[in-house]
């Protein structure tokens, strides 16, 4: 008789049935989270105006002073078309200056109210152009994000209808898997009986060869020994060594700073020179950590990032850019609301990323302005770093290697003529390096 092994795997069928369920789980929850999260369509403002026309002369004229729905350099302009008389708003945008001069009452109490700050003057604008802001001023409100969460997760309010339909999802499906698994196994059994019927032989027992151990062969070859302790010492050294030479390198560290600090948005995207916010690298030995004034340069006017930046830093980066701006304010105490500091400020003790031993000299004035080295060049290409991290190994080696290598820039800077006129005399003119300006000196890197 013909023996034949039945190939049958249950647990495959198992594992087969729990990845369609699942899959069918994630489908349904994506779905739902379209349905659900997708924000409402905009509404078109009450009005006579064009909102979207006016969104972008808002955005053009009006955003650097004003915000929809929060108090900026001037007051908060939703629903604005609604407190104040419509030819009213005409000489007013049009000509602040004038209808205060006029003597106009209400005009002179918003001028005082506001500390007296001058309104730009925008004669360009037409009523035509006026009426389309004020539409777009008149926007609804967005419900806030937590509860639009809220009503997707569940809340009780909103979110019953949405558990109890999940809830029958989910119980349906694992119906069908426990139905699954029993009809396996129920499969299974009758092809064993049938197997057993018919005299297929199922399970096979492998004669085990009694074999020598291999432990034991190998410590019985002398040379096998001999080179195998070589190549354990050989090894051992190596690593050892590399062990040795890379304590106190911290190439690639990233600390987790108290507030994040997105290099990839600032120096990338909106392209911010690194010396405006490292201005002490230009005439000092140290860069400097910027202060948080330096900061509030900007986010004074900057209290929320754009919606696709937002969901760019949750998804790719699982940061929530707003809340970091928020711990800057609390930082500085700063009111977001009354556009004021409150002078309750709180310290921010950021993580030192770059830090050279106490025996090494190095002057970032002469890097960056007398020698124009970009920033770049040691600390790697930090417009694209969204954490910020240590790009060069900052080693003796390292820094050797680049005085060798590195051409004295001499065009256009004062600084090494007279010595570029004396050297050029002795090298017939030849390209300078660092080296050769005594780069290799152990007293200029070393106390």
């Amino acid at each position: 008789m013909i023996k034949r092994k039945l190939h049958f795997s249950a647990w495959q069928f198992i594992l087969a049935s729990v990845f369609v369920t699942f899959s069918t789980l994630s489908v349904y929850g994506q779905d739902a989270a379209t349905n659900d999260g997708e924000p409402a369509a905009p509404v078109e403002a009450s009005g006579s105006g064009n909102a979207a026309a006016g969104e972008a002369l808002f955005k053009a004229n009006c955003a650097s002073c004003h915000k929809l729905y929060k108090k900026a350099v001037g007051p908060a302009l939703h629903e604005v078309s609604q407190k104040y008389d419509r030819e009213w708003l005409y000489s007013w945008i049009t000509n602040s200056a004038a209808l205060i001069a006029s003597g106009d009452a209400q005009a002179v109490a918003v001028y005082n109210e506001y500390n007296q700050t001058a309104m730009n003057a925008f004669p360009q604008l037409s009523n035509t152009d006026i009426d389309n802001i004020l539409a777009y001023t008149d926007t609804p409100k967005p419900a806030p994000a937590a509860a639009v969460a809220g009503a997707v997760g569940g809340d009780q309010a909103t979110g019953v209808t949405d558990n109890s339909l999940n809830s029958i999802v989910l119980a349906a499906l694992a119906l069908i898997l426990v139905l699954l698994v029993a009809l396996l196994f129920v499969v299974n059994s009758t092809l064993k009986r049938f197997a057993d019927a018919n005299g297929i032989q199922t399970d096979f027992e492998e004669e085990k060869e009694v074999r020598r151990p291999i432990w034991k062969a190998f410590a019985e070859n002398q040379f096998l020994v001999l080179v195998s302790a070589v190549f354990l010492l050989l090894a051992s050294a190596y690593f050892a060594y590399g062990a040795l030479m890379s304590v106190g390198v911290d190439q690639g560290y990233a600390p987790v700073q108290p507030i994040h600090y997105s290099h990839r948005i600032h120096a990338g995207t909106n392209q911010i020179e690194c010396k405006y916010c490292h201005s002490s690298a230009r005439e000092s030995k140290h860069s400097g950590i910027p202060s948080l004034n330096v900061c509030m340069n900007c986010h004074k006017s900057v209290g929320e990032v754009a919606d696709a930046t937002y969901q760019e830093g949750i998804n790719e980066y699982g940061v929530d850019y707003n809340k970091e701006i928020q711990k800057l304010y609390a930082a500085t105490g700063w009111d977001s609301d009354e556009q004021a500091f409150t002078g309750e400020t709180q310290p921010v003790r950021w993580v030192r990323i770059h830090n050279l031993p106490d025996l090494a000299y190095f002057n970032h004035a002469q890097h960056v302005t007398a020698g124009n080295i970009a920033c770049q060049q040691c600390h790697g290409p930090v417009e694209e770093m969204e954490v910020m991290y240590q790009y060069s190994p900052l080693t003796m080696g390292w820094c050797i290697n680049c005085h060798r290598e590195t051409n004295v820039d001499l065009a256009n800077n004062g600084y090494y003529e007279k010595i570029h006129e004396e050297l050029s005399k002795q090298r017939g003119g030849k390209q300078l390096t660092i080296a050769d300006l005594g780069g290799l000196e152990c007293g200029k890197c070393h106390y």
